[in-house]
């Protein structure tokens, strides 16, 4: 029996990406530049942090990491809570099955603890979990293993008896890593992401069965 199950967030609990991608374009050009979907794309599961020092060092830009994730955060989370998201289909019912089964939940996810906490409180799932962690909060962010060990961690499970539901290519190579089963969620939204190295591809979070867990 696994002893606990942890989300990833971003195309997993919330279809997020798109508003993810409309989010950094539009800080690039504030920024006084451009950048394209198809070019971001490499960077889904990584931090905000991680992210936005490859591209400032790429594109030589002049702001500080900081000062250009003060404006996209404050952008997304307004863009957030004024969209009429709804949690991705399946996500409603599995925490319930997870709450009745008495397995303990969290999440590891690479965006900012604000921004996670923000998409709880307008789901009104804050309550399944039992631990949230940011990757920004550890060492190093996916795909490195970090916020996974950490999550498992608090919910006081072995990693060999958690498993993972992700979406993104260095999302499940962080799962992995940390020992931990994983299930690779098939989300258009998020991207081209190579989900080979998950235990399992489902298309929906309607396939995920606990029984086969």
């Amino acid at each position: 029996m696994i002893q606990a199950f942890i989300f990833d967030m971003d195309g997993v609990i919330i279809d997020s990406e798109p508003l993810h991608f409309a989010g950094d374009i539009d800080t690039m050009r504030h920024l006084g530049g451009e950048i394209t979907q198809e070019e971001l794309e490499r960077f889904v599961g990584m931090t905000n942090p991680e992210m936005w020092k490859i591209i400032r060092a790429e594109r030589a830009l002049v702001q500080t990491v900081d000062e250009i994730i003060a404006y996209q955060l404050a952008g997304k989370i307004k863009a957030l809570e004024e969209s009429a998201y709804e949690p991705i289909d399946g996500i409603p019912e599995l925490l319930e099955e997870l709450k009745r089964r008495g397995i303990p939940v969290g999440i590891a996810s690479s965006s900012a603890k604000d921004f996670i906490l923000a998409v709880l409180a307008k789901f009104g799932i804050a309550s399944y979990f039992s631990c949230v962690v940011s990757g920004e909060e550890v060492d190093q962010g996916k795909p490195a293993p970090d916020v996974y060990l950490e999550a498992a961690r608090q919910l006081v499970a072995d990693p060999s008896r958690c498993v993972v539901l992700e979406d993104s290519r260095n999302g499940i190579i962080a799962a992995k890593a940390a020992g931990m089963a994983c299930i690779g969620y098939v989300n258009e939204n998020s991207g081209n992401q190579d989900l080979s190295a998950a235990d399992r591809i489902v298309r929906s979070v309607r396939e995920v069965s606990i029984d086969s867990l």
